[in-house]
């Protein structure tokens, strides 16, 4: 969907800028005051709910920059999570390595999986390769329990905070600053990526393969890039979150999850680095809405107790939902309150079979 916003840019270079608009700058700093100053203003409940959107959010660009811009299919997302968790928690419990040892090793840990998984993308398509990054998830959970039971940690991996410049990071504020950062530097990242050459070959991929192959693109490297930049970042995240909760567990990583990381970028629409943001963010605190609601309205308290599968029942209507009538996600959304507010106070007219048209 075109912006209406009225500004025309007439140089490559210009296409490049991350802001070109006042109105954008503003809002950004705008953002940035907000983000800055809300977990002084919030509670601990709040705190930690921002706290998972952000590491949601890296696992989430991570996914879209995979499926949403190279068109390459993953449901293996939960097992590059749980790839990096164990790497970190693994260090830790054996060798009592610390954060600047644990973070470089999970993304190798990500980059040599997401190689390996990556390769059968050369030869696979569509459901097939769904199927074969699927296989991933259970590699990994599986290898993950057999550490649990070998080494009897019944209970999950505990993992210390990390210490970073002797400062030992485990106030949830502080937390809160460390993943904002991380999931800022992930969408430069990101965006940066896609204004490269990178990001101009995946979307060509993401249309058509032959094409993209006739122009001189190199199919083979540029999707095993996709695979391997995604795995990176997802396990970074998992790194994140095996310091973040204290603990790693098989169970956390659960197919589920893959699933939740899927419909981040389905609802937040395809093809978008907000809409993975947006995505992200539905995502997370969709359950607690879920649970506000139910306890606002006089339902039986049987109902109250099934809260899980009314999680689970409507998180399914919404992704459904989504798919049928909004397929461009909370992006699309998003951009036609923009145009409609650049359009008040006048009407958008139709293009084509308008009356009087004389066809």
């Amino acid at each position: 969907m075109p912006h209406a916003s009225g500004y025309f840019r007439t140089r490559y270079e210009r296409d490049l800028v991350l802001l070109d608009t006042r109105t954008q700058k503003v809002a950004m700093l705008l953002l940035a005051v907000a983000l800055w100053v809300f977990p002084f203003l919030v509670g601990p409940l709040w705190v930690d709910l921002a706290s998972q959107v952000f590491l949601a959010s890296i696992g989430a660009v991570a996914l879209m920059l995979l499926t949403g811009y190279a068109g390459q299919i993953s449901l293996g997302h939960a097992g590059l999570l749980a790839a990096g968790a164990f790497t970190a928690g693994i260090l830790v419990k054996e060798w009592n390595a610390p954060f600047w040892v644990t973070l470089p090793a999970s993304a190798c840990t990500g980059a040599l999986l997401g190689l390996v998984f990556g390769l059968p993308s050369l030869r696979l398509r569509g459901l097939y390769l769904a199927v074969s990054t699927l296989a991933l998830h259970f590699i990994v959970v599986y290898l993950g329990g057999e550490y649990e039971t070998k080494r009897g940690f019944s209970t999950g991996i505990m993992v210390d905070p990390p210490v970073i410049g002797g400062w030992e990071l485990y106030h949830p504020r502080a937390w809160y600053f460390v993943l904002l950062g991380c999931a800022v530097l992930t969408v430069l990242f990101a965006l940066n990526l896609l204004r490269a050459r990178s990001g101009r070959a995946w979307r060509a991929l993401r249309d058509r393969e032959t094409v993209a192959e006739a122009l001189g693109i190199s199919v083979p490297l540029y999707k095993l890039a996709a695979f391997v930049v995604s795995s990176v970042l997802t396990s970074v995240a998992g790194c994140l979150f095996a310091y973040y909760r204290g603990f790693v567990s098989v169970e956390a990583f659960s197919l589920f999850l893959s699933v939740q990381y899927v419909a981040m970028i389905i609802i937040g629409g395809m093809g978008s680095i907000l809409g993975s943001i947006l995505g992200a963010t539905f995502v997370v605190l969709f359950p607690y809405g879920i649970e506000l609601l139910m306890g606002s309205l006089p339902v039986p308290a049987s109902w109250t107790n099934s809260m899980f599968a009314f999680n689970y029942a409507a998180f399914g209507l919404v992704m459904i939902g989504f798919l049928i009538f909004e397929p461009q996600g909370l992006v699309g959304i998003w951009k036609r309150v923009q145009n409609w507010f650049l359009f008040w106070p006048f009407r958008q007219a139709p293009l084509s079979g308008t009356k009087g048209s004389g066809r």
